[in-house]
């Protein structure tokens, strides 16, 4: 029996990288890490050539144009990476008898809910980062529907690549004071532990696939995670709150993320940390 092959798109980003830490844990697999230059997602005729030479059981899709302010006046290329691409890589899936776990996101949401978003809330993305992505989820579920499981995540954090974490650390090493909106409310997520549930599924001996909803376990605002870096650093550095009136941005954030998780853990049985532990764990890999 031939070992299932996991091919993990833009596997230089926060969650591919946790992913690489995490595959030796795995060895039942073999994992093919591909980054931009070596597959572009946009590019439909790579992803068949991709596939007929690796010939993966899985694809989790990592591969996303982040860039969310960015993302307003660089719509086209937000809409092929994040739009058309995961479309693509379902079709090449559903060719090839793979499944898919593509990576989306709270933006798909307006932020205006009371309570913690669910999977079957009405989506209306508030910027064009969240309208590109919608289109994504909605691409792969139309191309393979009986082999796509899509996990909305917020608030990603890692030692890897650029995060919040990492600009709190730094922007509190330079600075006496830092203001920290505290009016936009969620939980975050430590991208190792996004890469274990997602592995987790790919081990699962039942495949059910949908969309699904994935973070930490808590309710914070910006503000809050900001001063509980600053406390687990030692930092000295003074965290103002600010309304997100007082930090204008060019694409407009949602002012509540918090996600849902109930039928994630309750179909794939997985057991999801609190966002402080989670914490503690990155700084001490920082």
């Amino acid at each position: 029996m031939a070992t299932p092959t996991i091919l993990v798109t833009g596997a230089n980003g926060q969650l591919g990288r946790e992913l690489q830490v995490l595959a030796a844990a795995y060895p039942q697999y073999s994992f093919v890490f591909a980054d931009r230059s070596q597959l572009s997602i946009e590019d439909p005729q790579q992803i068949a050539t991709f596939f007929n030479t690796h010939k993966p059981a899985w694809c989790i899709n990592c591969a996303a144009y982040t860039a969310v302010d960015k993302a307003e006046t660089e719509k086209d290329a937000a809409f092929r990476i994040n739009g058309e691409g995961p479309g693509y890589l379902a079709a090449a899936c559903r060719n090839s008898g793979a499944r898919l776990i593509h990576v989306s996101t709270d933006y798909v949401f307006d932020g205006n809910s009371a309570t913690p978003l669910k999977e079957n809330d009405p989506t209306a993305p508030i910027n064009a980062y969240g309208a590109s992505k919608l289109a994504g989820e909605q691409r792969a579920m139309e191309n393979h529907p009986g082999g796509t499981v899509i996990i909305r995540t917020a608030w990603v954090y890692s030692e890897f690549g650029n995060n919040f974490v990492k600009t709190m650390i730094r922007l509190m090493k330079e600075r006496p004071a830092i203001n920290v909106v505290d009016d936009q409310i969620g939980s975050p997520t430590y991208a190792a532990d996004l890469a274990a549930a997602i592995l987790h599924i790919v081990n699962s001996p039942n495949f059910v696939p949908g969309i699904y909803h994935y973070s930490n376990e808590g309710r914070i605002s910006w503000y809050q995670f900001a001063s509980a870096i600053r406390n687990h650093t030692g930092s000295t550095c003074t965290v103002n709150p600010i309304p997100s009136s007082q930090f204008p941005t060019p694409a407009k954030r949602p002012h509540y993320s918090l996600l849902d998780k109930t039928l994630i853990r309750k179909t794939y049985n997985i057991i999801i940390p609190d966002w402080e532990p989670s914490l503690l764990t990155c700084l001490g890999r920082l």
